[in-house]
């Protein structure tokens, strides 16, 4: 099966060039493996919690997010274990934090 998407460090230093660019701060805070590394995003909101979001893809490869927790905010030190737990399960992913009070999420994809 050919696979023609971009891979994970590529994908994921773009967006995240383009999310420092509009003013919403982005960093990696783990590195996962370079070509087909998954993502979790911690989209802290400061005082207001953090949401958790893991990428995924639908049944036509059509990339989205899974939301941690329902979608609903949880404190840093719960969102944080969560993202340790991911890690634990799979070391080739990529852990990405965006620092928004606003809660926008810079990357492409739906929230499913």
């Amino acid at each position: 099966m050919d696979d023609d998407r971009l891979p994970s460090h590529v994908w994921i230093m773009a967006q995240i060039r383009r999310s420092n660019a509009d003013g919403i701060p982005a960093m990696v805070v783990r590195k996962g493996e370079a070509q087909t590394g998954t993502m979790v995003l911690k989209i802290n909101q400061f005082e207001t919690g953090c949401r958790v979001l893991s990428q995924a893809r639908d049944l036509d490869g059509v990339l989205g997010w899974m939301a941690a927790f329902d979608g609903k905010l949880v404190d840093e030190a719960e969102a944080d274990s969560y993202i340790e737990r991911a890690m634990s399960r799979d070391p080739d992913t990529w852990v990405v934090e965006i620092e928004d009070r606003e809660g926008r999420n810079p990357f492409e994809g739906k929230v499913f």
